[in-house]
């Protein structure tokens, strides 16, 4: 399989920066694969589960939103927050969550509606790390 050049940074560090077979990215409009050749394109990302598949092994990040580009040179993704799951502290991201509901009250109309679709992002990646940490 043809393989890539992938960094993915975020403003703490470098993530991750090497060749691969394919990233999946958490994409604002939907997830989307990238593979060697893949036509060039900006997309948002928002709060997911990236996936980076190098020499048929499998690592999964979470990212909190950010910026996905493919060009020529490869795929770059600047992320605003970029975590492996195996680092995430559970307690906290499971009191982070709370925090967002606790807060929804505060909120009406389009920033309610943002409020809830950002809840959900979080919701979805922690059945993710429940599902992990099971195995």
């Amino acid at each position: 399989m043809a393989t890539f050049h992938f960094d993915l940074v975020s403003p703490e560090k470098l993530a991750f920066s090497g060749e691969v077979d394919q990233v999946d990215v958490p994409g604002v409009e939907g997830d989307f694969g990238v593979l060697a050749g893949h036509a060039p394109v900006v997309a948002a990302v928002r709060p997911g589960i990236l996936t980076i598949t190098a020499d048929g092994a499998h690592q999964k990040i979470i990212v909190l939103g950010g910026l996905a580009e493919m060009s020529e040179n490869g795929l770059t993704v600047l992320a605003d927050v970029a975590t492996s799951m195996a680092e995430v502290d559970r307690a906290q991201f499971a009191e982070t969550i709370a925090e967002m509901e606790a807060k929804l009250a505060e909120k009406e109309g389009t920033e309610l509606d943002h409020a809830i679709e950002r809840l959900d992002h979080f919701k979805s990646i922690q059945i993710e790390l429940n599902a992990t940490a099971m195995h």
